[in-house]
């Protein structure tokens, strides 16, 4: 019971609204406790002083009438008191009193007497609960001899006046607190509104139902750019979820085919173990298991390259691209009937060599499967970048679809490009190797160098490196 009421007390476990509340309050609370306190301080001094200099001032006024007038000839309103002045006293040198103000004792409010042109201040002297002075003294010389006046400011309602605004601060701070938590709890409660619907909303979308989207609230505060950037990832959720879902599908039709294939031949192998010869596996089984191989591993690239994992390159080196066009010429030659050109000028990047012959393997084969007589390679330097071209004489590629052929399954000539052995996979590898080398790739019409028809011409740039 102790510990779950030590974890309810924490504020750890409070809401926004709770602690935000709690705090504002703490620190309202401080804040009126200093400026109470600075309050009273400064009005307490402010009216002390005050009362220090209408007695001097009183006590000034009767040390010149004094100069030319006995005590018993003095204006009496200058002996009467007032809400500052509680006493006034002419004492002479003997200490007896000439002179007083109407209604006070005969008791004398200082030992001390003062010479002619003498001031002092005695501080506190308090005769009785009733009766508390600052007092100050002045001597002066009168035609009757040497006197000296005493002038007394009451404390009484210095003290009054500063108790009571200490008592009504003391009844208004806690009242001005609870009006601010009450303000500050409805108000943060108000401004949470639209982030508990937010989360509300959020909390019901489940994977299967794409397209949903949070509310966004009025006006351009931080909560609606939060739910407009939320709605934005919601919005790169779907896309994500549909393209793995595209990707799943597509797939697991292109492993299906080889697998088919292979399932087939396996079960007329084993009711007709006389027909598993050399031609049935020549023919069947191994150019099936090489393509669902070759199509595996297309896939675990494309699934690195998804983990961000291709865009650190692994092994950096110098890497000859006119060695790897060369070598791609010589292999083309090889195997195939398409005449192969190149004009090749020596070009060095850093890079990953495995990678970087991938890249131009997947746009060469590329080509081949497409050309109808002759297959074009170039690589070159322009600037600080390594520029790469591949061209073919085949049908080209329609303005429309340059951009997406370079997305994941996409066979714009889906019957040739299944039977070529294409997986619609190569050039999204390819994009994948330029994007991680920080370089750019791109198709467009044909535009000659030495082949005529219509055809493909295939753009890559990749940094050189600085020195």
């Amino acid at each position: 019971m102790n510990v779950i009421g030590e974890s309810i007390l924490h504020p750890s476990r409070w809401s926004v609204r709770a602690r935000t509340t709690v705090a504002s309050t703490l620190v309202i609370a401080f804040c009126l406790v200093i400026a109470g306190l600075a309050l009273v301080f400064v009005l307490a001094n402010s009216l002390h002083l005050s009362a220090l200099n209408s007695s001097e001032a009183r006590a000034t006024q009767l040390v010149q009438q004094l100069t030319g007038k006995s005590p018993a000839d003095l204006d009496p309103s200058l002996l009467s008191t007032d809400s500052q002045i509680g006493i006034v006293q002419i004492v002479d040198a003997d200490h007896r009193i000439v002179a007083q103000s109407p209604g006070t004792d005969s008791d004398l409010l200082s030992e001390r007497i003062l010479g002619p042109d003498e001031s002092d201040t005695y501080g506190r002297v308090k005769k009785s609960d009733n009766e508390d002075y600052w007092l100050i003294g002045q001597g002066a010389q009168t035609p009757a001899g040497p006197v000296t006046v005493f002038v007394g400011a009451d404390r009484e309602p210095v003290e009054t006046v500063v108790t009571t605004v200490a008592v009504l601060l003391a009844i208004a701070g806690p009242l001005v607190l609870g009006l601010a938590a009450f303000a500050t709890y409805r108000l943060v409660g108000s401004a949470l509104a639209p982030v508990e619907r937010i989360r509300a909303r959020v909390a019901s979308i489940s994977s299967g139902r794409q397209g949903e989207r949070v509310p966004v609230p009025s006006g351009n505060d931080e909560i609606a750019r939060l739910a407009t950037t939320m709605n934005d990832m919601l919005a790169r959720l779907d896309e994500g979820a549909l393209a793995q879902q595209r990707f799943v599908s597509d797939a697991s039709h292109e492993l299906r085919s080889p697998l088919s294939t292979i399932t087939t031949a396996l079960e007329l192998a084993h009711r007709r173990p006389d027909l598993l010869d050399d031609a049935l596996i020549e023919d069947a089984l191994l150019p099936e298991a090489r393509r669902m191989r070759q199509l595996i591993e297309d896939l675990l690239i494309l699934a690195r390259s998804d983990e961000s994992e291709l865009e650190s390159i692994g092994t950096v080196v110098d890497v000859d691209l006119d060695d790897i066009l060369f070598a791609e010429q010589k292999r083309i030659d090889g195997i195939s009937e398409i005449a192969v050109t190149a004009t090749v000028a020596p070009v060095r990047v850093s890079g990953d060599p495995r990678a970087l012959a991938r890249m131009v393997r997947n746009l060469v084969d590329n080509a081949v499967r497409h050309s109808e007589t002759l297959v074009h390679l170039e690589c070159s330097e322009a600037g600080h970048e390594a520029h790469i071209v591949i061209e073919d004489d085949g049908p080209g590629i329609p303005a429309a679809e340059r951009e997406r052929i370079f997305g994941r399954f996409v066979r714009l000539d889906q019957p040739r490009s299944r039977q070529g052995g294409g997986s619609g996979l190569g050039l999204a590898i390819a994009s994948e190797i330029v994007a991680a080398h920080h370089g750019t790739i791109s198709v467009r019409e044909r535009v000659g160098c030495g082949i005529t028809g219509g055809g493909s011409r295939f753009e890559v740039t990749i940094p050189l490196p600085t020195d």
